[in-house]
């Protein structure tokens, strides 16, 4: 982060508001010329500054009216036992975030569902059956109060 400069972080911000900006825009905003405009843009994609392009989808849209957050634990925290649970868990379609964490629970999982049935049946199929879990800790959110996908720059 300290290699970039007012010009990258313009960039970056520009992206994250609009990742469909054409070049052209992107350089008339940054105050620089198209091919200097590209020129970073494709740096910053090679670093791995920028990670990728997306659409971001509407979950209430698609009819998965319901988010809960699931506490996982294992019965180690051995480095194989931690590799298997993340190899299956990342099998699952209905898991959006999944995080290691320190402290009480090992893992905390962001999970999309349509309904409490479709739920009971992602926690029967799916978190249930994944490697070395020995409790499983849900809370329903009841309303979504922010959720952003850009950081601060």
């Amino acid at each position: 982060m300290s290699d970039l400069d007012t010009i990258d972080l313009a960039i970056l911000k520009e992206l994250q508001q609009n990742g469909r900006i054409t070049n052209a825009e992107l350089a008339q905003k940054v105050g620089l010329s198209p091919s200097a405009c590209s020129r970073r843009h494709d740096l910053l994609e090679r670093s791995g500054i920028i990670s990728g392009y997306h659409a971001r989808l509407s979950n209430k849209a698609l009819d998965y009216k319901m988010v809960a957050i699931v506490h996982i634990s294992l019965s180690g925290q051995f480095a194989k036992t931690l590799a298997e649970f993340e190899t299956a868990v990342k099998k699952c379609p209905h898991v959006l975030v999944c995080y290691l964490m320190s402290g009480e629970y090992d893992y905390i999982l962001r999970v999309a569902a349509k309904d409490l049935q479709d739920y009971e049946r992602i926690h029967r199929d799916w978190l249930s059956a994944l490697p070395h879990v020995v409790k499983i800790n849900s809370s329903f959110a009841l309303r979504e109060v922010i959720e952003r996908s850009n950081v601060g720059l």
